[in-house]
């Protein structure tokens, strides 16, 4: 009998500057600030990233306390369920499929799911720059960010959730391709990302090689990783991604 191993097969893929993982065979860990929750790494500095990303299934009744931390931000985006969300003495902010919080440094929250759910975590180490205040809480919902065409196409749309301004020192978006549409050129640029699937499917190319990338699935994206991206049938292309923006590059 031919061995079962040989029939085990993975579509996660791992380059110098890129990591492409299906959510299938990725194992569930535990966080000592999330009550009642399953989490998943999705990026983190062992792989090169200088950033964290979690999966995070959290049951109803369940959630997180974040004491206050003086270098690192956390930004928060609503997959699935309901949540309550506290941040320092501010009234509680209700989210929703598609909310999304960006919490700055020294700043303790308490998030608490009403509904379970999944959540994006994404936490970095906040890059002061001279002259430019922090930030206070940012707290929305995609339903409220316009999705414009991009480069002119009205069959790829992109929503800023975090506006582009300098006191954000990184930038969270949401990008939509109609089938057949996508990236018109491969892109490299010093900027890593964090990518995850909402919806669809379609063919990435990731340093040398076009590969294919479906819903669920999180890309990770180095420095000058060339990278580009066209939707496949038979639905829009979604897909939530982080990049590194607004700050000088460290020497």
């Amino acid at each position: 009998m031919a061995s079962k191993a040989k029939h085990l097969l993975s579509r996660a893929r791992i380059g110098r500057r890129f990591a492409l993982f299906p959510l299938t065979g990725y194992p569930t860990s535990r966080l000592p600030a999330w009550e009642k929750t399953e989490a998943r790494v999705l990026a983190s500095p062992a792989i090169g990233a200088e950033f964290v990303q979690y999966l995070l299934k959290v049951e109803a009744g369940g959630g997180a306390h974040q004491n206050p931390d003086r270098e690192t931000e956390t930004f928060l985006y609503v997959l699935s369920g309901e949540a309550s969300l506290t941040a320092g003495h501010a009234q509680p902010w209700k989210l929703t499929a598609g909310g999304f919080a960006l919490l700055p440094p020294g700043l303790a929250f308490d998030l608490q799911m009403q509904k379970p759910g999944e959540i994006l975590s994404l936490r970095k180490i906040y890059e002061p720059a001279y002259g430019i205040q922090m930030f206070k809480p940012l707290i929305g919902n995609e339903s409220a960010v316009p999705a414009l065409p991009w480069m002119n196409n009205k069959h790829s749309r992109l929503q800023t959730l975090i506006p582009d301004e300098l006191q954000y020192d990184l930038a969270m978006n949401i990008f939509a391709f109609d089938p057949g549409h996508g990236l018109p050129y491969v892109e490299t640029h010093v900027m890593e990302h964090g990518l995850y699937f909402l919806q669809g499917k379609g063919d990435y190319f990731l340093e040398d090689t076009w590969m294919k990338a479906q819903t669920n699935d999180f890309i990770w994206m180095g420095p000058y990783c060339p990278q580009c991206f066209i939707a496949d049938k038979p639905v829009p292309a979604k897909y939530i991604y982080y990049k590194n923006v607004n700050r000088e590059i460290p020497l």
